[in-house]
């Protein structure tokens, strides 16, 4: 079981939808999270890091590695 947390800008409920549906899409995600105050993702499940950066990427998002600054 592995906790991917990215970093994506969200800014509006427009692409917080389109994130939630393109998510939900990934075979083998326990549960997910959007945060749309931190612009965070957080995917739980038998997942890359990498595997849902291409699911976002492919609805024009770009997400990179969340790391607590």
């Amino acid at each position: 079981m592995a906790v991917v947390e990215l970093k994506v800008g969200i800014h509006c409920e427009e692409c917080s939808k389109a994130i939630k549906k393109a998510i939900k899409k990934i075979e083998d995600i326990e549960a997910y999270r959007v945060d749309t105050q931190l612009n965070k993702i957080t995917v739980t499940g038998n997942v890359t890091a990498e595997e849902v950066v291409r699911v976002l990427q492919k609805i024009g998002k770009h997400a990179t590695e969340w790391s607590e600054e």
